[in-house]
């Protein structure tokens, strides 16, 4: 088996801890990584305000 090749990219990100905190207790209530689950909002809002390509990768639906 190859390795796959990754289309993602890593990015610092600087946050506000409480936001970070809140992120935290989500991500843990929708049993996904963190990283995963700040992808998972900001997809959904780019997605909201219709700045998502067509050509981007689907998330699986939520776990709520």
């Amino acid at each position: 088996m190859g390795a796959e090749k990754s289309d993602k990219k890593a990015y610092p990100l600087r946050i506000n801890a409480a936001v970070l905190g809140a992120m935290q207790r989500w991500s843990n209530d929708e049993l996904r990584s963190l990283n995963a689950q700040i992808e998972y909002v900001l997809r959904d809002a780019l997605r909201k305000a219709g700045r998502l390509t067509n050509g981007a990768r689907h998330d699986p639906p939520s776990r709520s």
